[in-house]
């Protein structure tokens, strides 16, 4: 795995090791980045279920201004922070250790928004429907926002109208999809 523009272009990042985390692929990382380089240079990236970090460190490399990476284990949190380190990102990166939910509630204290979230949560688990619901009258996102979730292809968005969102498109892949999502306008 690798980053794959910016200012740490080619630089080989580690993984978590084991198989409960499921790095995404350079080739889709390559697509999603793809359909939203305009929004990322200068944006405040928010990277839930980071794993990695593979996905907030390529919005830093390719000049987003801030990134906040979060997972609750504490492997991921290292790894992240080594990445960091070694792609010479880390004053742009704020790691925290801790769940999705948890660190919605701490950021509101605050008082910033994000210009695109995006979620990687462990498939089949609602989780992302956890955090799209704790999302949706959060005051971290505005009307501008982008949510982007990456899922099972099975996973369904049906509840989103619910919550007050839309889905903007969706990104097909072999077994996932990327799911876009902004508020309802």
């Amino acid at each position: 795995m690798r980053v794959i523009a910016g200012s740490a272009r080619r630089l080989n990042l580690k993984t978590v090791p084991g198989r409960d985390i499921r790095p995404t692929t350079d080739r889709i990382k390559e697509t999603l980045f793809n359909m939203i380089q305009n929004d990322v240079p200068g944006c405040l990236f928010l990277d839930l279920f980071s794993g990695s970090g593979a996905i907030g460190i390529e919005a830093l490399s390719r000049g987003a201004g801030q990134a906040f990476f979060v997972d609750n284990s504490n492997t991921a949190v290292a790894c992240i922070r080594e990445n960091l380190r070694f792609t010479k990102l880390e004053d742009s990166g704020i790691v925290m250790e801790c769940s999705a939910v948890t660190a919605i509630s701490r950021l509101e204290s605050k008082n910033i928004c994000f210009d695109i979230i995006f979620m990687d949560p462990p498939y089949d688990m609602d989780l992302e429907a956890e955090v799209l619901c704790r999302l949706h009258d959060s005051s971290l996102v505005e009307e501008d926002t982008l949510l982007i979730v990456e899922a099972s292809l099975g996973t369904s968005f049906g509840y989103l109208e619910d919550y007050g969102f839309e889905v903007l498109k969706t990104r097909e892949y072999k077994t996932n999809k990327h799911v876009f999502i902004t508020k309802k306008r």
